[in-house]
């Protein structure tokens, strides 16, 4: 049996305890979720994927949101997983979720899966809590099939709060291993622009949050192919 990644034994330790109580205390914080969720308008007979799933909270509210659609969650936290596949039981969309552990950077879905491409494949609150998340959002717009979308909420820099909220809140975060990234809509737009994307932002809650959705810019060669 394979040994557990340095990532995923910090996220096991740091989940351990915490999995039990996680989806009654993020409900205050993690703000921006369920917007998400609506925005992802996926497709009927469609796939989605979440990465870093945790305890399958999103998953859960999607498969019941778009009930045509099959889910898929990523996490590197076998502890997490585990929580997250007793919550799908409960749910009543067992069916149609698939759970399976990876690093968020580098992970074969066609292995885990059984599936190549999604239509749409969405990230929340997961970047802030990965050193290497530029890595992440490339691995991921890989796995966007053609006309699909990434979509990616996270901490913004709360800029209209007062400072002392904003060091109470980056003082809090750290203790769960959270560090906001530093005026995340201009990387991701940067980011996207590298590989291809083209994101639109949309700033929440005064820069509390930040929603992202990246889809693929076509080239005059695609359109060409696709028009012929």
């Amino acid at each position: 049996m394979p040994q557990p990644s340095p990532a995923a034994e910090a996220m096991d330790g740091l989940y351990r305890r915490q999995r039990f109580i996680y989806d009654a205390t993020r409900r205050y914080y993690l703000l921006g979720r369920n917007r998400l969720i609506a925005d992802l308008d996926a497709p009927g007979g469609g796939s989605v994927l979440e990465i870093g799933c945790g305890t399958a909270r999103n998953l859960i509210l999607a498969a019941r949101r778009y009930p045509g659609a099959k889910f898929y969650g990523l996490d590197v936290s076998e502890s997490m997983l585990r929580t997250a596949r007793a919550s799908i039981r409960r749910s009543g969309v067992e069916g149609r979720i698939a759970l399976a552990a990876g690093d968020a950077t580098s992970f074969d879905a066609a292995e885990l899966f059984g599936v190549r491409a999604f239509d749409r494949v969405f990230i929340s609150y997961a970047l802030s809590m990965i050193p290497a998340w530029r890595e992440v959002v490339r691995q991921a717009s890989s796995l966007v099939a053609p006309g699909g979308a990434l979509l990616i909420v996270d901490f913004g820099e709360l800029a209209r709060y007062p400072a002392i909220l904003r060091r109470v809140q980056r003082a809090w975060l750290a203790r769960f291993s959270v560090t906001p990234i530093p005026d995340l809509e201009a990387q991701l737009k940067e980011l996207a622009g590298q590989i291809g994307f083209a994101a639109t932002m949309i700033g929440l809650y005064g820069g509390y949050a930040v929603q992202a959705r990246l889809t693929a810019c076509r080239s005059d060669k695609s359109d060409a192919k696709t028009n012929s």
